[in-house]
């Protein structure tokens, strides 16, 4: 049986109302995922859900909303309310919808700690890259990294374990140049690294027993997308393909 959950993020944003609403209806790839919304009450949405949805909300600047539903009662619906406060805006953000009664409480936990790192990402873009489009790579983790895979990457990259926000990191991707960043969300085995030109997003899912997840939001001019995507999938092939250093780090990090 279906069961309905709630979510709720609320907090000031360093940007404008309309530059707050530019980001969650116009340049989503900049801190979210690419997705395309008719500028209307009524209009298509898609990429954020499989189906597709609508607006069920359009008020520049005010209020935004979401929704798509699917059988058997389950749906999707996401709220934006923002409110001016001198050059800053406060957005109450609500995400609501069901899970399945016997996955609810794993699923429930993964949208709470997802949101809090997406809502993080809305807060970086406005900050340092508000208004740029940026490509957007979600990229296929193997499936291997779902058993200690955060530290086996994290450690691939050259990022220390012991790594807080403010902290200047340099990756070091094999087969790529080296990225100098600085650390701007470090919670559990959730890492966000932001360079001058990019914010890249790393997030340990063992714990729900899913892949890692990593997905770049990359704003330099005359990237290639196809081909940072091939690269960055073969270096994390590479980093997976070895099932005793996952072992040897799944005994380690107990």
């Amino acid at each position: 049986m279906p069961k309905k959950f709630e979510v709720r993020w609320e907090g000031d944003l360093p940007a404008t109302p309309a530059q707050a609403w530019d980001a969650f209806t116009v340049h989503t790839a900049g801190w979210l995922w690419k997705i395309h919304y008719e500028p209307r009450l009524g209009g298509a949405e898609t990429g954020l859900t499989k189906g597709g949805g609508a607006v069920t909300a359009w008020e520049p600047g005010r209020h935004f909303a979401t929704r798509a539903e699917a059988g058997g009662g389950f749906f999707n619906q996401l709220d934006y309310r923002l409110e001016p406060r001198g050059e800053r805006t406060h957005l109450k953000f609500t995400h609501q919808g069901v899970f399945a009664d016997d996955e609810y409480d794993s699923q429930l936990d993964a949208c709470r700690r997802h949101t809090a790192f997406y809502c993080h990402s809305l807060t970086e873009y406005l900050r340092h890259f508000a208004g740029r489009d940026a490509v957007y790579l979600d990229l296929d983790v193997p499936e291997e990294s779902a058993k200690a895979g955060f530290a086996v990457l994290r450690d691939a990259l050259g990022v220390p374990a012991n790594a807080a926000v403010g902290d200047e990191v340099r990756m070091t991707p094999e087969g790529m140049d080296p990225i100098d960043g600085v650390v701007d969300y470090a919670t559990g085995p959730f890492l966000g690294v932001r360079t001058p030109d990019a914010l890249y997003r790393f997030f340990g899912r063992e714990r729900w027993g899913w892949p890692v997840g990593v997905a770049l939001h990359l704003y330099a001019e005359g990237i290639d997308e196809a081909e940072a995507k091939k690269a960055w999938e073969e270096y994390l092939r590479d980093v997976y393909a070895n099932d005793d250093t996952l072992c040897v780090d799944s005994r380690q990090s107990q």
